[in-house]
Parts: C-alpha cells; structure tokens; sequence
C-alpha cells in the first residue's frame, strides 16, 4: 500500500466551473518515505480570476501566469491524473480535500470526459475527529503550524507535501498510522463516482450532528413555549404600572430558559411594560453577560443593559 497527497490550484472557481492550473501530487509508502513528487501543471484555457474565500482580495500563487499557454490543457493529463488517483493500491489524501474533489468533478464535466473513480481520506477531518472539533475547519497552515511542520503556501506540489506531513505528525501524534486513525475514530473515506460526491463521516461526526439537532429542536421547542405566553398575556399587562413606557427584550438564552423567561415577562406585564423580539425597538435589554449581535443592537438602539444575575433574587420572590 502507499499513500498519494494531492492538491490542486485553478485559474478561477466559480460556483460550476473550475479551471484546474496545476495537480501537485506526493506519493509515499505507509511509513511516509517520499516515492514520488510532482506538480503537473495544465493551461487552464481562461483568465486567472484569483480572490479569497469570501470572493473579495485576490490570492497570488507563485507561477508566472504567462507560463500557462505552454502546457498542456487538463484533457491532455486527464489520464495520467486517473491513473495516479485510482491505482489499486493507493490510499488517496487531501486537506480540505472536498474542495479539490469537486475541482476534478467539473473539470471532467467541461470537457465531457469520463467521471473519476476514487475513495479519499481528508487530514482536516482526521483534525476534526483527534480533537472533538467537527465546527472547526482547520486550515492546512493552521494544522501545520500547530503540528510544527513549515511550508510555503499554494504551490500545488508543496501544499501536497506539506499535508503529507501534516498527517505524518498526526500519525505520530496519535500513536498510530492512517489506517489506526480509520479504525480507531470510525471514519468513512469520501467518495468520487460517477460524478457524485460522497464526504467522509465518522462515529464522532454523527454523535456531534445528532446532539447539534437536539440543541436546535429544543431551541425551537422553548421559543415557540416563550413566544405563546407573551402573545397570550401581552394585551393583559397593567396599564399604569410601574414599567409603563418600558419595552424590554431578552438575550436568546435567557429566552430558551421557559422557567426564568416566563415569570420575568410575567413581572414585566404586570408592572406595565412591554416586550419584543427586536433589540434594537427596546429600550431595556437584559442578559447574562454582555456581548454578542443582539446585545450590540440594543446598546445601538439606545437601550440600557441589565443583567440577569441582578435581577435573580428579586424573580424568585415574583
């Protein structure tokens, strides 16, 4: 067995078209020994159009771009790159490495070639699962930074390299090979065919999605508990109170927590005042700590901030 780390860098991505500029590619055996070390680099038949995840400051990869029209275009290396990627023996592996999938899988689509065959692994998911993280997408200089291993950035050839390191270290780590973290954390490979992409997953994944859907089914089911009282009483509050005038609104947690929520509107239609969902309409905000996007809004608004906690002793009496 042996392992191949590929990474790809193109001309310009948009949302169905990725023009593949260069394949870099190292292969080792299964104790990391580099056998093969290459950057195949392809005319990507259009205009670099370069710029960073949220489409704004252009990226600069280290190619004089003018070098481009002598090579060849992706059709011309398509089957040196299949060959590389569906060897028989192969243990294919990427960061981030969706991302590259996909690339492949349109560039095959544009140039209506045969879909690619493949099983890959992803060190940015073995991150994932070693550290309990499944929210948190670890960039490959990130990983390897942490893991000490030093590269230069968006070559193809060297960012392939440096993830093969980065998993070196992982393995390392862990105590373990590739096949151990595999095994150990339950993790699916992704897969290529037929032009559908299936992503990794793992035990750890599933349990983390599964407890994230609770979270949110809870969250659904204390706001609409939340919400039916303060529909049901807001036109019963005491005109006149002590709160007249006021119109206050809660940190989302607050909210969720039914038991404090209900009695603290509760108070508050009694004594007069009124409630909405909207921090920047109230005038009074209360929380458990101030920070956050609903907390800047009602700051913003005008509102005054007013802690939970100095409020408590007074709600258990209400």
């Amino acid at each position: 067995m042996k392992y191949v780390f590929f990474d790809i860098e193109c001309a310009c991505v948009f949302k169905s078209v990725a023009k593949i500029c260069a394949f870099g590619y190292v292969v080792t055996d299964e104790q990391f020994n580099l056998l093969a070390r290459e950057d195949i680099l392809l005319n990507p038949k259009g205009k670099f159009h370069l710029t960073d995840r949220k489409g704004h400051e252009g990226l600069v990869l280290p190619y004089e771009y003018e070098d481009f029209k002598k090579y060849p275009i992706f059709p011309a290396e398509y089957r040196r790159i299949k060959a590389i990627l569906e060897e028989k023996d192969a243990v294919v592996l990427g960061h981030a490495t969706l991302n590259d999938v996909n690339y492949l899988n349109l560039e095959t689509k544009r140039y209506r070639l045969p879909s690619f065959r493949f099983d890959w692994l992803d060190t940015q998911f073995f991150w994932m699962n070693t550290e309990g993280k499944y929210g948190q997408q670890l960039g490959l200089g990130a990983m390897a930074e942490a893991l000490g291993v030093e590269f230069t950035p968006h070559r193809a050839v060297d960012d392939a390299y440096a993830t093969m390191r980065v998993c070196e270290a992982l393995c390392r780590r862990e105590g373990t090979d590739v096949k151990g973290l595999v095994e150990r954390y339950r993790i699916k490979a992704g897969r290529l065919e037929n032009y559908q992409i299936r992503q990794p997953s793992s035990a750890g994944q599933r349990k983390y999605y599964a407890e994230k859907n609770e979270e949110k089914e809870a969250h659904f089911r204390a706001h609409e508990q939340f919400y039916r009282f303060v529909n049901k009483h807001k036109d019963r509050r005491r005109k006149g109170g002590a709160l007249e005038g006021k119109v206050f609104c809660f940190a989302r947690d607050v909210e969720d927590d039914v038991d404090v929520s209900v009695k603290l509107v509760k108070a508050i239609f009694d004594s007069g005042g009124k409630y909405t969902s909207h921090p920047a309409q109230c005038n009074v905000y209360i929380a458990r700590g101030e920070g956050g996007e609903r907390y800047k809004n009602a700051l913003a608004g005008g509102a005054a901030f007013v802690s939970l906690e100095s409020i408590a002793e007074s709600l258990e009496t209400v």
